[in-house]
């Protein structure tokens, strides 16, 4: 065999033989967002935090000022420490859950939801490495995967609160069992009803003077595009009843259910939200990097968006301002554009205040953290 005459041809040629399939073997690089797409009101922007959290949906911080963020379809748990600093790392401190929607910080410990079960990592904040194994708190609760993820938060009262979705679209379940709100002892003793005739919750939150319990419910499906409302409810007392199966919105009265009762004998909703927007995730603004006028008895709901209406709704954050008996006197949209010609792109999840006062959204669509702030 004759010599190469020019080997610096085969040392090239190697080279990018070897290029060529690094190029290929690589890991696909994700896709920018369009985030100029997103309206804001005049002065407010929005970033990516992070775009590696898949699933993102439930979100709460450690007085570390860890985020934990849950999710539904990946099973797992996320961490992401000092998360406002530029480029955070992710980490996967659970995996295997059924749907942990919803996570929960109380005394160093993050508390997941997992359908059927609550679980609890101790001491998290240092071990977020080396997280330990989930421990049971309790498994009291019903194994239907409808309506079965959970958004968990610990309740100005010291419990915790877990709500418990109807098993179907519309039934009348057992009420101390389906469709209601619960709280227990973080230790999962003296669990209770706080709330019934709630079809679907997936966010609530507490309002800063009052401590009331407030949250998103979701109404029921095939009564048309247009009805019934999703709903911002306001709960004043341990007990009251919203209504489900019996009445939706306030006023309307199903049509295999509503002979029973009178849509009277239940606590009207605060807010109509619209019809399956399906308002997800709910904070009371308590932050003092926005503008004034966002600072008192404003909330913030996440609108998941639509799934079977024939014009596509929601895929937004809307604002509600209420007075101070706590009325809602306004309600507009914060941040708008994930769908874009009847097509979404991203779908808010849930909303949390941080510590620096900016809000953050969760979309489990993109995976994404997002970060609203007042930057005029």
């Amino acid at each position: 065999m004759r010599p190469n005459p020019h080997p610096g041809n085969a040392v090239r040629a190697v080279a990018a033989l070897g290029l060529a399939w690094s190029i290929l073997s690589a890991p696909p690089a994700r896709a920018a967002l369009p985030l100029d797409q997103i309206r804001l009101p005049a002065g407010f922007r929005i970033e990516v935090l992070s775009d590696d959290v898949p699933g993102a949906r439930g979100m709460t911080f450690s007085p570390a000022g860890t985020l934990f963020v849950g999710s539904r379809g990946e099973g797992k748990v996320y961490a992401l420490p000092s998360p406002l600093a530029p480029n955070p790392k992710v980490r996967v401190i659970a995996s295997g859950l059924t749907m942990p929607v919803g996570v929960a910080f109380r005394d160093g410990a993050i508390y997941a939801s997992s359908t059927s079960r609550i679980v609890r990592l101790d001491n998290i904040d240092a071990q977020l490495d080396k997280p330990p194994k989930p421990v049971t708190v309790t498994d009291r609760f019903p194994t239907e995967t409808h309506h079965g993820w959970k958004f968990i938060a610990f309740g100005p009262d010291g419990y915790l609160y877990i709500p418990v979705g109807a098993p179907c679209n519309i039934c009348a379940p057992d009420e101390n069992r389906y469709a209601n709100i619960m709280k227990m002892k973080p230790d999962g003793s003296d669990l209770q009803v706080v709330a019934r005739g709630v079809r679907n919750t997936v966010g609530f939150d507490w309002h800063p003077a009052t401590h009331e319990l407030w949250f998103t419910d979701n109404g029921r499906d095939w009564l048309g595009d247009d009805q019934p409302d999703d709903e911002l409810n306001r709960a004043t007392r341990t007990g009251e009843h919203f209504g489900y199966p019996y009445c939706h919105a306030g006023t309307i009265a199903d049509p295999e259910f509503g002979k029973q009762h009178p849509c009277s004998a239940f606590v009207a909703p605060v807010a109509k939200l619209g019809a399956h927007v399906a308002a997800l995730g709910m904070r009371f603004y308590t932050g003092k990097q926005f503008p004034a006028e966002y600072r008192t008895n404003n909330v913030f709901i996440a609108e998941h968006g639509s799934w079977n209406r024939t014009e596509r709704s929601g895929y937004r954050i809307v604002r509600v301002v209420l007075d101070e008996n706590g009325r809602a006197v306004r309600q507009e949209v914060f941040a708008e554009g994930w769908l874009q010609g009847g097509k979404p792109w991203g779908r808010p999840a849930d909303v949390q205040v941080a510590p620096d006062g900016s809000l953050l959204v969760s979309d489990d669509m993109a995976g994404v953290i997002y970060r609203i702030r007042y930057a005029p």
